[in-house]
């Protein structure tokens, strides 16, 4: 069966979604990973599930804030789903409260650095929030009031703000996990956080064509194989502490790592015309995100989830790296096959696993064989929006990539916004004065101690 997609009143061209073979589910959350409206009528029950834990746009209640357990990050991050999910399905009951919840939380500089997250601020989490804005951006996701900061004037402070953290002191370069010095991870430098970084400078220098973001995306992505981050053959660590300078690496692998480079890796590919490195790079990339597939077929958290030891953070991971994989097919096109291949058997995984709850439709974490077909018992944020992400984008290479400012694009950018952010490494420094220039999260929970010394997972 082949699908179309339309856009603003364009028809696009579609391919085969997957490959054939694979059957209707017929669970209290039904799919037919062949058939775009069983698809987009599942992404609309995980979506209701999901946003029936924020409670923002409540009296009295913080907009842009889920409740305990869950991180500030968390919720930027469910606003990008919920962004690609109007994008996807047209449906726009949830545009409202992601408009008034991103803007809430824009903080200082326009650069979503909100007070109050200060004693918990990564530059992962972040980022986090910048990705999201970059991603209203691309989509045409409506536009704020024009006397609010706009989409891509936040990704931009957000890079801008980060740009200036750069610390060449220790490994040779690198962002360090936490923002502030007082802050607990300041000595450690992540994967996440430093791949963030290398992704939104990706994703800006395609949509604004300006070749200072494409340079800090090379450099950061060259800085992560030097150090280690990515080893030769291609996994994706945890980090490394700056007091061994970046020696000692904890080898612990999370899907969220391996799929925030790969999305940078196919954006750098899209810009170069799919030719030289960075095709080298992103085909690598992709065959290695293989670990995350159990038996090569389903998506699971391969560091955790098959001891029950996921956290609430963890829980959530395996959304990014579907949603990662979903916009790599749309800029890089010869990825389609295998990661749609991957993508279907986990979505008919995922809705197996959807049933639990007094409504029989609460997505749980587990998609393998081994639980498909059964509540698996766990529920929440991740829970569900991972599963809203695997759905959503079975629909991904059928539509339109990305805007740019040159072809569908109308979001206001802003080149200085967020240099007037002093915090670099946690000290104050004199801020970035170059108009033309722009080179200038999350708590991830687990205890330092455990990421550095304790407990290795090797995932061959």
């Amino acid at each position: 069966m082949r699908l179309f997609a339309t856009q603003k009143g364009t028809r696009w061209a579609a391919i085969p979604l997957v490959l054939s073979g694979l059957v209707s589910l017929s669970q209290a959350i039904s799919l037919d990973v062949n058939d775009e409206s069983s698809i987009k009528a599942a992404a609309k029950i995980a979506a209701e599930g999901l946003v029936d834990y924020y409670h923002g746009n409540e009296p009295g209640q913080i907009q842009g804030n889920l409740p305990q357990p869950y991180y500030w990050w968390e919720c930027g991050a469910m606003f990008g789903a919920l962004i690609d999910y109007w994008y996807y399905t047209g449906d726009d009951q949830f545009n409202q409260i992601v408009i008034d919840g991103m803007l809430h939380q824009v903080g200082t500089d326009n650069a979503f650095m909100p007070p109050n997250q200060t004693q918990s601020l990564g530059n992962d989490d972040q980022a986090f929030w910048g990705i999201a804005a970059m991603m209203a951006a691309e989509r045409g996701f409506p536009n704020p009031p024009g006397s609010s900061p706009q989409w891509l004037a936040l990704a931009q402070a957000v890079f801008n703000s980060q740009a200036v953290r750069w610390d060449s002191d220790t490994c040779n370069g690198g962002l360090r996990w936490q923002i502030f010095s007082f802050n607990n991870g300041y000595d450690y430098k992540n994967t996440i956080s430093n791949g963030c970084f290398f992704h939104l400078a990706a994703r800006l220098a395609r949509y604004t064509g300006n070749q200072t973001y494409a340079d800090w995306a090379e450099k950061s992505y060259k800085w992560s194989h030097a150090v280690g981050l990515i080893s030769k053959d291609y996994k994706f660590y945890d980090g490394a502490t700056v007091a061994t300078n970046c020696t000692s690496m904890d080898p612990i692998q999370w899907t969220y790592n391996g799929g925030i480079y790969l999305a940078g890796a196919a954006f750098m590919y899209n810009i170069t015309n799919g030719t030289g490195f960075w095709a080298d790079e992103l085909g690598a990339i992709l065959e290695a995100q293989k670990v995350y597939f159990k038996d090569e077929k389903v998506m699971y958290e391969v560091a955790c989830e098959p001891y029950g030891k996921c956290n609430v953070d963890q829980r959530s991971f395996k959304a990014y790296l579907a949603r990662w994989m979903g916009v790599t097919t749309q800029v890089a096109a010869f990825t389609r096959e295998k990661i749609m291949a991957w993508m279907a058997q986990s979505a008919a995984g995922a809705a197996g696993n959807c049933i639990g709850g007094t409504n029989k439709q609460t997505c749980g974490g587990r998609w393998t064989p081994d639980v498909s077909a059964k509540w698996d018992g766990n529920f929440g944020v991740g829970e569900q929006m991972s599963a809203l992400e695997i759905f959503q984008n079975l629909l991904a290479p059928n539509y339109r990539p990305p805007c740019t400012a040159g072809d569908c694009g109308n979001s206001t950018g802003d080149p200085n916004a967020g240099t007037g952010n002093s915090i670099q490494s946690g000290r104050t420094n004199r801020p970035a004065t170059t108009g033309d220039k722009v080179g200038a999260g999350f708590l991830t929970t687990l205890c330092l101690g455990l990421l550095i010394g304790g407990t290795y997972w090797l995932v061959i």
